[in-house]
């Protein structure tokens, strides 16, 4: 029932009578546990904590918009996936979900690796003083800037996206005197079930070198040949914000395949294989994701039926979480401005930030919960979209859900599961001042990526 294109998107076009969305949670108070991260929970006078500390004296200190960390609830994801692979796989924190110096430092000690995808990436994790050989370096067209410093630092694995790259590579190891392992990703011809921006295995994208017409299998070849460079094994990543294992099955059994194909030809099995990342996570509560053990039980079983049926022997796995970490352990806190309601239509509900801290519900179609949490209250819900202060009609938080009909300007308001790449794709667009990332634990809160300024917006601006 779309009444005209838009620009960002047709979704944002869209009108629908009030009957079309699903009904309203009975009690609009409730929190559900799988959009929340794990210490959140409503105080006596209905007002939502987190870490021990309630949101009104968190808004007060900090300010809104902000996001808000559960150090304990991220800590608790890193031991879960670490302990569902154990010690033969390895575990690499996605670092474009969201990274920082302390979050690196909380990988460090809670066991994980990290991969990185840029210059700035990497810096960040050498500053924070993660290890070079847990760090794993991706990227579609590596500088060789960054390649160098990622050689010279001693990384772990490069992951190589291009046949220029397993010569770019190479050279630069060869220069600097040291043979650099790397693995080769190849794109499998699977169709993840996701948005077509975030689904990467199909062959008509960026990302790797397809198995098709025999290109992987010639880029393993050339990087056997090369002194520089190690080949360690294959990197395969399907796609982003995935609930069903069916894509990682018919993946993992075209690399073992190719594996295979390697063995015949080059008398070489290769260790390792890299499944990449991926699994999605609740975002609203008919989202329904998998437990990390599920995850990994499910990749061993295909990883290990596979090579059995090849005759391999089993190679050690690599998964890259990032958003399946992060992701559920923020939420975004606002102050309600205005309020515009639109009789048959809906309530437009504007906050104090927008596309500029979330750009994923513009970008992606991204759908978001949202509730109350300054108070609690027994009015009858209404529907609403909460959209942000950006002059574009397209800068939508959330596009449809229900808040209570006696929603005032000051109220503050929180959108769960906004770790991952929230403030990653955050900008400055109408010279915006990007939020702060406070940590929150056992009853302290402090800032470990702080708010920007007028003057840090200056201060670029040499002009």
């Amino acid at each position: 029932m779309s009444r005209s294109a838009h620009p960002a998107g047709p979704r944002h076009a869209d009108v629908y009578p009030e009957g079309h969305y699903t009904a309203p949670a009975t009690d609009l108070n409730e929190l559900d546990p799988k959009v929340w991260s794990r210490t959140v929970t409503r105080d006596a006078d209905g007002a939502l904590t987190v870490g021990g500390i309630e949101v009104a004296r968190l808004a007060e200190e900090f300010g809104t918009p902000a996001y808000f960390l559960d150090e304990s609830d991220f800590r608790a994801r890193c031991r879960a996936w670490s302990d569902a692979f154990g010690p033969d796989a390895d575990v690499f924190y996605a670092g474009k979900a969201f990274l920082s110096r302390a979050v690196v430092r909380w990988l460090q000690e809670e066991g994980l690796n990290l991969d990185v995808c840029s210059g700035g990436e990497l810096a960040t994790a050498l500053d924070a003083g993660m290890p070079a050989e847990r760090i794993a370096f991706h990227g579609n067209n590596k500088t060789v800037a960054e390649i160098e410093r990622a050689v010279e630092a001693g990384v772990g694995r490069i992951v190589l996206d291009s046949f220029q790259e397993i010569v770019r590579v190479a050279h630069v190891a060869q220069r600097l005197g040291v043979r650099q392992r790397v693995q080769i990703r190849v794109t499998v011809g699977v169709e993840a079930h996701t948005h077509e921006f975030i689904a990467t295995a199909h062959e008509d994208q960026k990302f790797g070198i397809a198995l098709a017409d025999g290109l992987a299998a010639e880029a393993v070849r050339r990087a056997l040949t090369l002194d520089g460079i190690e080949l360690i094994g294959i990197h395969s990543h399907i796609g982003s914000q995935i609930f069903d294992m069916a894509g990682f099955e018919v993946s993992a059994r075209r690399v073992v395949q190719l594996l295979a194909e390697v063995r015949d030809e080059h008398g070489v099995e290769l260790p390792e294989i890299d499944l990449g990342g991926g699994l999605g996570i609740a975002y609203t509560s008919e989202d329904d994701p998998r437990e990390p053990h599920e995850i990994a039980k499910a990749l061993s079983d295909i990883v290990t039926r596979e090579c059995e049926s090849a005759g391999l022997r089993t190679p050690r796995i690599s998964v890259e979480p990032g958003r399946a970490i992060v992701g559920p352990t923020a939420f975004t806190l606002y102050e309600v401005g205005t309020i515009k309601p639109l009789e048959g239509l809906r309530t437009y509900v504007s906050v104090d930030g927008g596309m500029s801290d979330n750009i994923r519900t513009a970008l992606y179609d991204a759908e978001y919960s949202v509730a109350l949490v300054s108070r609690s209250s027994d009015a009858e819900p209404m529907l609403v979209r909460v959209v942000g202060k950006h002059c574009e009609s397209g800068d939508i938080v959330v596009k449809d859900a229900f808040l209570p009909s006696d929603l005032a300007p000051g109220d503050l308001i929180a959108v769960p599961a906004t770790g991952a790449y929230c403030r990653s794709m955050a900008s400055n667009y109408n010279h915006a001042l990007r939020p702060p990332v406070v940590a929150v634990r056992d009853g302290e809160a402090r800032v470990i990526v702080r708010r920007e300024t007028e003057e840090d917006l200056l201060r670029l601006d040499v002009g």
